[in-house]
Order: structure tokens, then C-alpha cells, then sequence
């Protein structure tokens, strides 16, 4: 059974009295078979779940919705709000669920597990065309608990030129983007991106993070990719586009386009990035059938370029040329 459903349905029992399979299939959008795989699961694993059969029947937790959950350890109430956090796939119900789970824990182990719930997020779309298979780097786990304990590390970090260099840092949130790892954290000149495949030590202190009140992971992530996707395709590239085209273009760059908007001819204006005029040029000269290009004036004359050398190698004497030598008796 997968771990975010399991803690999604241990939710679903908290929130409320009694809940069906039906219920549960509805939330989880499984099936209603899975969902009784998934109780009678969680049954056999030891938690304290029993159903009730008949007329008005279901699933309930020993000891009613309000179930004492002072059994659980600081380091499960961790994972248990960890999978549940911003990167698990349950629905709004059982995030708002989460939230009021919090106040059901023991005081000692409250805060902790909130910030648990917040300290990961998952961004799925890769860095350019990498294919690398992820890895967890070395110092993941002690990089994330102390975002979690809320304490500063003293961080050892070799750059992109192999320069290493040791600083404290203000550790508030861990995020997996693709297959790379990196520790968004404060430091002395502002908030900063470290890629933790790059961290050599990791030395947790006694001082407590200085963490800014309106502080949002994900929100802070999506800045920092933005910012990132921008310095790597500078060059941007204004187009328009047939409608029946632009799954097309979603389809071929991704987070490079941006749709404008409608033109007054029925068209769609947009805009497409990449990091070099005469690399974009080439991608742009195949969509011919639903994109007209009109500017950058360097992107132009790249397609234009482009078409010329096309036509010189695959224009109407050319192709007479490879008909007569195909068929030399025509001479």
C-alpha cells in the first residue's frame, strides 16, 4: 500500500467518526476494492481500526475520531507529516485534514510536525534534457532534520568550480527537482540555493533558525526556478500561433512557452525562450504549419538562413538532379 494513501485514510479516520469504503475510493480516487485492501492493511499492521457490517456499517478507529495519538514518536510523527506534506498526492480535504491532526498530536512533538509538513517540496520537471537517474546525496537526511529541528548547520560546499568554502546557514526547506536535491536556507547575504549532492559536511549548531514569518516553500522554490529558467534561456522569441498548434508547441518546449494571448486574425500570440538565437531558430524552422515568427531580428535571420540552405539542397532542381541520376535513361 503506498504510504501517502495509508496516511491519507489514518486522516480521513481522524476527521470524522466513520467512513465507508465508498467514501474512501471517492477521497483517494482509488477503487472501492483498493480502499478495502487498504483498511483491512491498516488493520493488520496494528492500527486500531475495526469495521462495523450492516445498514449504516463502516470503518471506525478504537476509541472514536478522536483516537490519542501520544503513542506515535517524534520521529514518526516526522515521516507521517513528511509524506503527507505539499509533495503527496491526496486531495484538499485530507490537507485541511492534516492541519487539524496537528492539534491532536502531543504539545512536545506539535511543532516539529508541522514544519515537517512543509519543509519538502517535489518539482518533478527536470533542469534542460538531463536524464540522470535520482540518487539521495549523502547529507539529505541530516540537511532536512535540521530544517525540521529548526537549528542552523555550519556547511561545508564545493562550487561548480571546485572551489570549497564553509559557512552557517539558516536551513528552511529541502527540495527534489528532477533527479538534483537542493537545501533552500538563509545566510548573511540573503536567501541562497545549494545543491546538496555539492554539501561535503554538515555540522548542526545550537542556534535556532532565523526562519521570516511569511516564509512559503513553494512559493519561494517557484521564484527560484523561474529566475533560474530565465539566465538559461535568455533569448526569447515572439510568435504566432494557429490554436490547433499550440499543443504542439507545450508539447516541444515545455516551460520555455508562455501563451500571450488571442490576436484579432484568430491566432495565438506567444512567446518561446531558449539560450542561443540561431539554436532557437532551428527548433522554431520545423513548425512552420502553425508558427509565424516575428522577432527577435537575429531569430529571423537564422530562419532565413535556415530556408535558404533548404532550399538550395532540397528545392525543384535539386530534386530534378536526383531524379536523373535515380533514372539516367531520361538523359
Amino acid at each position: 500500500m503506498r504510504a501517502d494513501r495509508l496516511v491519507a485514510i489514518l486522516l480521513l479516520l481522524q476527521q470524522r467518526e466513520q467512513v465507508t469504503a465508498a467514501e474512501v475510493a471517492r477521497e483517494l480516487e482509488v477503487s472501492e476494492r483498493t480502499a478495502r485492501r487498504d483498511l483491512d492493511a491498516l488493520g493488520m499492521a496494528g492500527v486500531p481500526v475495526y469495521s462495523v457490517q450492516g445498514r449504516g456499517g463502516g470503518w471506525r478507529l478504537v476509541g472514536g475520531a478522536r483516537t490519542d495519538l501520544s503513542g506515535l514518536t517524534a520521529g514518526e510523527a516526522r515521516a507521517l507529516f513528511l509524506v503527507a506534506g505539499p509533495a503527496s498526492a491526496v486531495t484538499p480535504t485530507v490537507k485541511a485534514a492534516l492541519r487539524k491532526l496537528v492539534h491532536a498530536l502531543p504539545e512536545p512533538l506539535r511543532a516539529q510536525a508541522e514544519t515537517a509538513s512543509s519543509s519538502l517540496v517535489t518539482d518533478p520537471q527536470r533542469w534542460g534534457s538531463s536524464r540522470v537517474e535520482p540518487r539521495p546525496p549523502h547529507f539529505l537526511d541530516e540537511l532536512q532534520d535540521a530544517v525540521i529541528r529548526g537549528v542552523q548547520v555550519r556547511l561545508g560546499y564545493v562550487d561548480r568550480d571546485g572551489t570549497a568554502t564553509g559557512r552557517t546557514v539558516h536551513p528552511l526547506g529541502v527540495v527534489a527537482k528532477g533527479p538534483s536535491w537542493y537545501l533552500v536556507a538563509g545566510t548573511e547575504a540573503g536567501r541562497r540555493t545549494f545543491r546538496i549532492d555539492r554539501v561535503s559536511s554538515v555540522g548542526p549548531t545550537a542556534d535556532p533558525v532565523h526562519r521570516p514569518g511569511d516564509f512559503d516553500l513553494a512559493r519561494s522554490w517557484r521564484e527560484i526556478a523561474d529566475e533560474v529558467e530565465r539566465r538559461r534561456t535568455p533569448v526569447e522569441a515572439y510568435a504566432r500561433c494557429a490554436p490547433h498548434g499550440i499543443g504542439v508547441l507545450r508539447l516541444g518546449f515545455g516551460t520555455r512557452l508562455d501563451v500571450v494571448g488571442a490576436t484579432t486574425d484568430g491566432r495565438v500570440e506567444v512567446v518561446i525562450r531558449g539560450n542561443d538565437e540561431r539554436k532557437l531558430a532551428g527548433e522554431l524552422a520545423g513548425l512552420v504549419d502553425y508558427l509565424e515568427v516575428t522577432g527577435p531580428a537575429g531569430v529571423l535571420d537564422h530562419l532565413a538562413a535556415i530556408g535558404t540552405v533548404l532550399v538550395e539542397r532540397y528545392g525543384p532542381e535539386r530534386q530534378n538532379d536526383h531524379r536523373v541520376r535515380r533514372n539516367p535513361r531520361r538523359r
